[in-house]
């Protein structure tokens, strides 16, 4: 449990957490993925998923300008082309539009839950601090403003800018030092055990686990101080409505 007595700040984990409500992307990546009923693999699309996401980390193909609707396109487009490069898919132009058509799926599925995450942000911003702790692009404040959400935090922590990733505690250290307050005065907010709950523990934080549809995430949650499966049980938690 957590006493709230002793909680002077909230770091939020971004992707998973505030705009998928606890489901991890790859899993909604391949639902999109899937309803264009190509002979595709649930396998095989993890294989193109994670190459596409090894792309992105050695290649600067995202900008800080980029917006999310931007990153999902470049995404999409990384996994076609590694899908027609190992002959799973055939090469043609009507790849082009299933990308934009996917790509634009998962952008309102990630404006509607940052929609609702909103509200919750501004209620619990308005009791304390806030501060972003992400494994990112360097554009994460560009698709925070895209969905109206820069101003709910005081500070960013993002991997791309700082050097550290997940999970490293280093990078909850980090966000700790920006609100100013003890390890044990912040909780972490998180839907991934292992990058997010299971490091910041580390460090002496206390953790909320937003367990939604995980990818390989195995843990009985015996370090999260708390569990909930909906990001707006974050409410009744901190006693903000």
């Amino acid at each position: 449990m957590i006493d709230l007595r002793e909680i002077k700040g909230i770091i939020f984990d971004y992707g998973g957490t505030i705009d998928s409500n606890g489901e991890h992307w790859f899993e909604v990546l391949w639902k999109a993925f899937a309803s264009l009923n190509l002979p595709v693999s649930k396998e095989v699309y993890k294989e193109a998923y994670i190459f596409g996401e090894r792309a992105l980390a050695v290649n600067p193909l995202i900008k800080p300008g980029h917006t999310f609707r931007d990153v999902l396109q470049i995404k999409f487009a990384q996994q076609f082309s590694w899908l027609i490069d190992q002959e799973y898919l055939v090469s043609g132009e009507k790849y082009q539009s299933q990308l934009l058509l996917i790509s634009e799926k998962c952008y309102s599925f990630a404006e509607q839950f940052t929609g609702r995450a909103a509200p919750v942000l501004r209620q619990l911003h308005e009791h304390y601090p806030l501060v972003l702790v992400s494994n990112f692009y360097g554009n994460v404040s560009s698709v925070l403003k895209d969905f109206s959400l820069i101003d709910c935090f005081d500070s960013i922590v993002e991997s791309s800018v700082v050097g550290i990733r997940k999970p490293d505690p280093a990078i909850f250290s980090l966000g700790v030092g920006r609100l100013g307050l003890k390890p044990k005065e912040v909780v972490v907010v998180g839907d991934s055990y292992s990058k997010d709950i299971y490091p910041a523990s580390q460090i002496g934080c206390k953790t909320i686990w937003i367990k939604g549809a995980g990818w390989d995430e195995k843990s009985d949650a015996a370090v999260a101080n708390a569990v909930i499966e909906d990001f707006e049980e974050l409410r009744d938690l901190f006693n903000v409505q």
